[in-house]
């Protein structure tokens, strides 16, 4: 199906700009002023531009990484989405501008390396988590991951981008020739990788609520009336009482979770009512 600019909703036009922009800078910025100062190679193509420049340092951080995503775009180009393509364009570029950019500024952190690595890493990992949630890449080993999971869609992509950046980091070791870049780059790395998880995941995070009663049908009205949410009706059997009952199933947001218990039991004081996690929905209400 051919995306076009033209049936696009301006919500999310102006959605998807805002998160591509906000996104861009979180992940640019914290590398000009907490990892490239300290010698971090935070993974990734900016871990890559981050050796790279320091072999070669008259080429700045952001135009290695304009130049590294190049190759990479040109392969993936075919397997991404107009939107996708256009929008992961826009990212590299902005990216690249808020490194060298912020780096002009000389506005560093070198005081502390852990506190510069976690620091890093978690608005690094904020940045890319926001680009993620609008189905945007940041480029280079987030386009990779951002592919990867289209063939390992059960993995989370801070743990894809965890296992293609080891890589990178070992090959910054050897550039800087420390071993404490490979415990900090880590530390940064981690840290990025979960909350990126935690900002992808936590989007479409809810509670699936079970409710076992011989009130099935009251149970599932007032659900359907007052949380706007739908239910599922199970037909089930006791295993004690042999006694015929219902199991109602439903999801909804955990801001939402005591109004709804409030009202199954409201239905059916008697109801054997259990919670479960769930990090990922889809469908009306959720992710479509």
């Amino acid at each position: 199906m051919t995306w076009k600019w033209k049936s696009y909703p301006p919500r999310e036009l102006l959605l998807d700009l805002l998160f591509c922009v906000i996104g861009s800078a979180l992940v640019g910025v914290p590398i000009a002023i907490f990892t490239v100062p300290n010698e971090i190679a935070p993974g990734g193509v900016s871990g890559l531009a981050t050796a790279l420049s320091y072999l070669m340092p008259t080429i700045s951080v952001g135009l290695w990484t304009l130049i590294l995503n190049v190759p990479l775009m040109l392969g993936a180009w075919k397997l991404l989405g107009k939107r996708t393509l256009i929008y992961t364009l826009m990212s590299i570029a902005l990216i690249s501008f808020f490194i060298d950019f912020t780096g002009s500024l000389n506005f560093t952190y070198t005081s502390d390396k852990l506190i510069a690595a976690v620091f890093g890493g978690a608005i690094g990992g904020c940045g890319i988590g926001l680009l993620f949630v609008r189905g945007i890449t940041s480029g280079g080993t987030d386009l990779a991951a951002l592919m990867m999971r289209r063939v390992l869609p059960n993995i989370p992509s801070g743990t894809l981008l965890l296992c293609i950046d080891a890589a990178v980091v070992a090959f910054a070791v050897f550039v800087f020739r420390d071993i404490e870049v490979a415990l900090y780059s880590t530390v940064t790395i981690f840290v990025s990788s979960k909350l990126i998880d935690a900002i992808t995941q936590g989007v479409d995070h809810a509670k699936v609520v079970y409710a076992i009663t011989e009130k099935g049908d009251d149970v599932s009205h007032v659900l359907n009336t007052k949380t706007l949410r739908g239910t599922t009706v199970i037909p089930a059997l006791g295993g004690y009482t042999h006694d015929n009952k219902q199991i109602i199933v439903t999801v909804t947001r955990r801001n939402f979770l005591a109004q709804t218990l409030r009202l199954i039991h409201d239905a059916d004081p008697g109801a054997f009512t259990y919670v479960t996690d769930s990090t990922e929905v889809h469908g009306k209400g959720f992710k479509v």
